[in-house]
């Protein structure tokens, strides 16, 4: 069963200017060889600069350069866009989803983007799901034991994302109950479903911030802002000193480099991001910067052409006008760090692609915990009958995952291989005996042949 999905639009950032302006949208695809030019023209409200990135991450497009200007009462943005192959959008009913998605992007306008395996983009709706938050201490065979509270309780999981960061987790699941094949209506059911998930999240740990287990306010719900707001609202950028002294032992840690500087000459305080570039990058700081109640004025975002960095500028003020105290410095800054980080998953990337059914989630990461892998990132959905999971896995430790690809390759042909070319010649990939990867798959290979189709693997720099 597909979750319906359309982009985002909050509806709290109407206005009648809005209305009686509507933005306009202009696609060029002469200017430059490289990328298509979209310039949006609209009234300027507080946070329309995240709904335009979130339609365009939405249709799955990458941002390679953006150019922002706010003053006044009208915003003028020019976004420089790809597909996901860092082409040129050539076909004709593509750029008109871009532009229809944008106009009409207070509706519910559902898009799909061709070459996305029939990836839905945008939000899910809570219409014919109940969506379940939650947030707490992550640790080994957390996403297991959620998954087998879901199952035990027959309820079935239509889509989930999960996401780890400084030892804090946070997830969005989109279940039904198998009794009336839709959203929980059984109010003593839910309540101990919400029970127990509550337990588990606050795990055996003393931390002083609470697990929190919800349900979703009825509406719409796009589940990577709602997961930013989470964490936020968790405080995950307030890493611990013990856990920054384990990563700092852990090896080379590629942190983001990011100042702040209030100009009171030119009345904004300019933020400078710096770090390794992907996609969706431009989405998560925008999206930080509108939650903490920010005006974007100005803003630019481009690679290095020497390197793998992206470059954003922002200048912005306080919604009261003012610019950000020393204070609220400091706290920007640990929060774009995290913000950063949160979706910056390494490890080794799983990719399944199975018919679904009740308990899959909970089987395959069972899997995972009686094998020592720790999923760091999970991404859940349904097609139709099928279930496309995304796991994002490494050791308890929080290490990378031993694997030999020519070894996988070899050995387990129902295993498809992804990224072999960066990996299979590298001088520093060895054979080992038995390493977490090679053990689990070892354990799990019956109950792989049984899926429809196998896996993919990747690793994630």
């Amino acid at each position: 069963m597909a979750v319906p999905s359309w982009p985002y639009f909050d509806p709290e950032y109407e206005t009648l200017s809005s209305r009686i302006n509507p933005p306009r949208v202009i696609i060029d695809n002469d200017s430059n060889e490289d990328a298509t030019l979209v310039k949006v023209n609209s009234a300027n409200t507080h946070g329309i600069l995240l709904e335009v990135v979130q339609v365009l991450t939405d249709l799955d497009l990458n941002i390679s350069k953006a150019y922002i200007a706010s003053d006044g009462g009208w915003f003028m943005d020019v976004f420089h866009v790809t597909d996901q192959q860092g082409n040129k959008i050539q076909e004709g009913d593509v750029l008109d989803n871009i532009e229809k998605a944008l106009v009409t992007r207070k509706n519910k306008v559902s898009a799909e983007f061709p070459g996305c395996a029939g990836k839905f983009v945008g939000a899910k709706s809570i219409a014919e799901h109940t969506i379940i938050e939650l947030t707490g201490t992550d640790r080994p065979g957390l996403l297991s034991e959620v998954s087998a509270v879901l199952t035990s309780m027959d309820c079935r999981v239509h889509a989930a994302e999960v996401w780890t960061h400084n030892r804090r987790c946070a997830c969005m699941i989109y279940i039904t109950d198998e009794d009336t094949s839709g959203p929980l209506c059984n109010v003593r059911k839910l309540a101990g479903i919400k029970e127990r998930l509550r337990l588990v999240m606050k795990g055996d740990n003393d931390e002083r911030r609470l697990a929190r287990t919800n349900v979703a306010a009825e509406g719409v719900t796009h589940p990577e802002r709602r997961l930013h707001q989470l964490m936020f609202a968790d405080k995950d950028y307030e890493a611990s000193e013990k856990f920054e002294r384990s990563k700092s032992m852990g090896g080379k840690v590629d942190k983001p480099t990011i100042t702040v500087q209030s100009s009171c000459e030119r009345g904004y305080s300019i933020i400078n991001v710096q770090c390794k570039d992907r996609p969706k990058l431009l989405f998560d700081t925008v999206c930080t910067l509108t939650d903490m109640q920010y005006d974007v004025f100005h803003a630019t975002a481009t690679v290095d052409p020497f390197g793998p960095l992206a470059l954003q500028e922002f200048h912005i003020r306080q919604m009261d006008g003012q610019t950000l105290s020393p204070g609220a410095e400091e706290q920007v800054k640990k929060c774009l760090e995290a913000a950063i980080e949160r979706r910056s998953s390494k490890g080794l990337r799983l990719e399944l692609c199975t018919g679904d059914r009740v308990g899959l989630l909970s089987d395959m990461t069972r899997i995972f915990l009686e094998n020592g892998l720790s999923v760091t990132r999970a991404d859940v959905s349904t097609q139709g009958d099928k279930a496309i999971n995304v796991f994002y896995v490494t050791d308890p430790s929080g290490n990378p995952v031993d694997k030999t690809v020519e070894r996988i390759r070899r050995n387990y042909p129902i295993l498809g291989v992804k990224d072999m070319s960066s990996i299979s010649g590298s001088p520093q990939v060895k054979e080992q005996a038995s390493s977490p990867l090679s053990s689990f798959l070892k354990s799990s290979e019956r109950f792989f042949q049984g899926l429809t189709t196998g896996w993919k693997m990747s690793t994630v720099a």
